[in-house]
């Protein structure tokens, strides 16, 4: 999980059908709920994994019975080649759900956008002073090599500020 995208949502659709986002989780009876109100459950029950009903990969299908799907008035933007509609759900996406109301909040967007800074900066120090990795050994050395590749950013940020603040020459 990336900084500038928590809990990334891959469910998305081209086709003009439902989305997962579409279908609203029930935590209480650990169900989902389509769009016309009816309930989709789990149906698989594989007891080696650490959820019963999760299959080995982590995700847990959830499949609408098929005479709900099947008198349906919404079943050609839901599921018009299969006969029910199925939902898959990964065992971590309790977290996910998580990350993402958490990304709305205002002190997150302040914590992000303070992060960039330190992240570009230690970016540039990687890819264009080429610090890659630590030529002097232990903790003196590395704090020694890091002070003297940062020495050259604060000049040039300290050069920026000071020709931002000049009046401009006539």
């Amino acid at each position: 999980m990336s900084i500038g995208n928590p809990g990334c949502d891959n469910s998305a659709r081209i086709d003009g059908l439902f989305e997962r986002r579409d279908f609203t989780f029930d935590h209480e009876n650990d169900s989902y709920v389509c769009p016309a109100g009816k309930r989709l459950r789990p149906r698989n029950r594989n007891f080696a994994s650490p959820r019963p009903d999760a299959n080995k990969d982590g995700f847990i299908r959830y499949r609408a019975r098929q005479q709900d799907c099947s008198c349906c008035t919404l079943k050609p933007r839901c599921t018009p080649i299969l006969p029910a509609r199925k939902v898959t759900r990964s065992i971590h996406e309790g977290a996910r759900d998580l990350a993402r109301s958490l990304s709305q909040e205002d002190e997150w967007v302040a914590s992000r956008r303070d992060r960039k800074k330190v992240e570009m900066l230690f970016a540039h120090l990687k890819r264009i002073t080429r610090l890659d990795r630590l030529r002097l050994r232990g903790p003196n050395g590395a704090r020694d090599e890091f002070h003297l590749a940062a020495a050259p950013q604060n000049l040039r940020k300290l050069a920026k500020i000071s020709l931002a603040t000049q009046p401009a020459a006539t």
